[in-house]
């Protein structure tokens, strides 16, 4: 019986076991993915972690792990299925075995979201990627295309531009979402072209990608831009699927719970980008962690009342 078992090992996660070792409960970390780190592994250059200015995303991953792992973090590598709330029992359900805890913290991060066009699942991994900084050396001197308005779509751009022959950044609105910092450095570049108020309409090539399919949401005209390269930066989706169904969720999925990281059943806490939250970042994250603990200390606390 664990005092709390941490699901999902990114910076919430990583957060949440540095702090429950501090602490000194008896913890366990469960992670499906080979690394820990989450989507922080894959971001090329992180500027605006405090104190870090410039880091690599992995660096940073690897150092947070490093940290867990000198306090002496408990990881495993498994994929939860489900929890379960038995009152002061938690029961944690994986591919192989059912662990119990009296305290879960939910941080399993989020995903990519789809355009969910023709040609997209087709190409993946042909030209279609989701990650910028993963895949982009592929596409060195060719042309690109970045979909997307927010800071990951105008961050995926600006980095595609320093090797890439050509980039556009294809956007459904006439404005973009992403912080005026960033806009500014995409503005600044002379091989990217910005195409407003545009959609994907399909994605073309046969064992590679060829080009996309575009659509003017205003005027309906039909636009080609031949490319290479399709990077889909149009928002991500919680990885929270039915893992916890008692935790109530709001209409795109993500755990209802505050700055306390406790959802609404006692002993369960959400942090990271699975929960509901104005700002998803790095810094962010790893403030849900120290939170979700501080709230699994009180909760163990009522249960020994």
């Amino acid at each position: 019986m664990k005092d709390v078992i941490i699901i999902g090992s990114g910076p919430a996660g990583l957060a949440a076991a540095i702090y429950a070792r501090r602490a000194g409960l008896d913890m366990l970390v469960l992670e499906k993915n080979y690394a820990s780190g989450g989507q922080v592994l894959t971001t090329y250059e992180v500027d605006n972690y405090p104190a870090l200015p410039g880091i690599n995303g992995f660096d940073l991953g690897m150092q947070m792990r490093e940290h867990a792992d000198r306090l002496g973090a408990e990881f495993k590598e498994a994929e939860v299925l489900s929890v379960m709330n038995e009152g002061t029992v938690k029961k944690v359900v994986t591919g192989e075995e059912t662990l119990e805890a009296r305290s879960v913290v939910l941080a399993m991060g989020a995903s990519h979201a789809k355009l969910s066009v023709p040609g997209e699942e087709e190409l993946a991994g042909m030209g279609v990627s989701y990650c910028a900084t993963c895949d982009g050396a592929f596409f060195q001197n060719k042309d690109v295309v970045v979909i997307g308005g927010g800071d990951v779509a105008v961050e995926d751009a600006v980095f595609l531009a320093r090797t890439s022959r050509k980039v556009w950044l294809v956007h459904r609105r006439d404005e973009l979402r992403a912080a005026k910092s960033l806009q500014q450095k995409l503005f600044e570049l002379p091989n990217v072209e910005v195409v407003w108020d545009s959609i994907v309409q399909k994605i073309e090539g046969g064992t590679q990608v060829e080009g996309v399919l575009l659509t003017n949401v205003k005027s309906g005209e039909e636009q080609r831009l031949p490319v290479q390269g399709v990077f889909v930066a149009v928002g991500i989706l919680p990885n929270s699927g039915e893992i916890c169904k008692e935790a109530r969720q709001d209409e795109k999925g993500y755990y209802i719970a505050g700055e306390d990281c406790a959802t609404s059943v006692p002993g369960i806490f959400a942090a990271g980008d699975v929960r509901t939250k104005r700002l998803r970042q790095i810094v962010t994250a790893v403030a849900d962690g120290a939170n979700a603990i501080t709230g699994v200390q009180d909760y163990l606390v009522t249960l020994k009342m």
